[in-house]
């Protein structure tokens, strides 16, 4: 590992373990969620308030930042902490998935990926060096490699060969790592699909290069959830148990609870932010659609036992009422209340954890859910 990068386990329940990722810029506690901050911010969100919600790091995207405004202008405006006024830790993807699900035209070979942007049609071509480069220039702290993400379902020889590839741009990831500046880290990507051997191959070869960390990518890419949570199980062992473990892109509450269960570390996802522009709100009791015509002249708060004050603080008869008249604070509070359910879940977990009792936690969570939005003003 860097000397500037430190992973520590603290406490285990099970497979579930708390840990700290020290960097440069601050001190990250696991089981971490990091919220999305694409294209260098965190839609309809301060940072400040991002913080404040108990975030210790933010996911920024190298095929966005590329794309615009140039990872070359971020760096000389001072890099992207700076650009974007956020002093703590950011994570880098690497581009791969974007490149995969965005890119109006591209083509692999065993070089790299060229591409059409989705933005303004131009051609950039994308090789492991030059995400590496990319992501020195924006100045993460966590870097990623560049990968070639398959959509499932798939082949079993197409997911072998991305796979193996990925597996090469791992060790030219790796190699173009070595010039960087030694206070940041850079994660492996596991690949192989839904196809447990391909998996495990993946993970045994990343393991011998000695990443900083290691992520588990190409899940929670139209898999249901036992596939993905089966992918985890089989994978999890084979990963460096001193390293961390992070799922890309995942995902519901649900989703990083039982990641959690089998061992997982870190996760980002845009659904608590996307669903909050769309009118619905994550709850220790569920999921609110505020958009129902059922809350028109609700008075009730979110959840009055919340720690997000706009939970709180807000009526559901009024959030309806800024969706139904199309105000962007709509979509204010209800991304900071979803980010804020979603930290206080990781808080919930890491506390589980360390006191042993994480199971009756996941049991007593998901029993939350079930019993509903009625039961989320009651206060006893």
């Amino acid at each position: 590992m860097k000397e500037a990068f430190r992973f520590e386990v603290v406490s285990q329940d099970g497979d579930a373990r708390t840990g700290l990722i020290t960097t440069q810029r601050g001190v990250i506690r696991t089981p971490v969620f990091m919220p999305v901050g694409t294209a260098a911010t965190v839609k309809a969100m301060h940072p400040e308030r991002v913080r404040a919600l108990g975030a210790d790091i933010v996911l920024a995207n190298t095929y966005h930042l590329m794309s615009r405004p140039g990872a070359e202008r971020i760096a000389s405006l001072g890099g992207l902490h700076k650009f974007m006024n956020w002093s703590w830790p950011i994570l880098t993807d690497s581009g791969g998935f974007q490149v995969m699900s965005l890119a109006k035209l591209r083509k692999v070979d065993e070089d790299g990926v060229t591409f059409q942007s989705h933005i303004d049609g131009t051609t950039h071509r994308l090789t492991p060096e030059r995400a590496v480069e990319i992501q020195a220039l924006l100045g993460a702290d966590i870097a990623m490699q560049l990968d070639e993400c398959v959509k499932l379902p798939c082949s079993e020889a197409e997911l072998r060969r991305a796979m193996r590839l990925s597996l090469k741009w791992a060790e030219r990831s790796k190699a173009a790592f070595q010039g960087v500046a030694q206070d940041h880290a850079l994660f492996g990507i596991i690949q192989g699909g839904d196809i447990k051997g391909l998996r495990v191959e993946s993970a045994k070869h990343l393991a011998t290069m000695d990443f900083d960390g290691y992520a588990l990518g190409g899940l929670a890419v139209g898999e249901p959830q036992d596939v993905m949570l089966a992918m985890i199980s089989s994978t999890v062992p084979w990963i460096p148990s001193g390293r961390p473990r992070y799922l890309m892109g995942v995902g519901t509450p649900d989703d990083l609870l039982e990641a959690v269960h089998r061992g997982i570390d870190m996760f980002d996802c845009v659904m608590p932010t996307r669903a909050g522009r769309h009118g619905l709100a994550y709850t220790r009791c569920g999921c609110l659609n505020l958009r129902n015509a059922r809350h028109a002249a609700d008075p009730l708060p979110v959840d009055a036992n919340s720690t997000c004050v706009a939970a709180r603080t807000y009526s559901r008869a009024y959030l309806h009422h800024l969706f139904k008249a199309s105000e962007i604070l709509a979509m204010m509070l209800l991304t900071e209340i979803n980010l804020g359910y979603y930290q206080d879940l990781m808080e919930g977990m890491r506390r589980a954890i360390a006191a042993g009792n994480f199971e009756q936690f996941r049991e007593a969570t998901k029993a939350g859910w079930q019993r509903g939005e009625a039961a989320s003003n009651d206060l006893s």
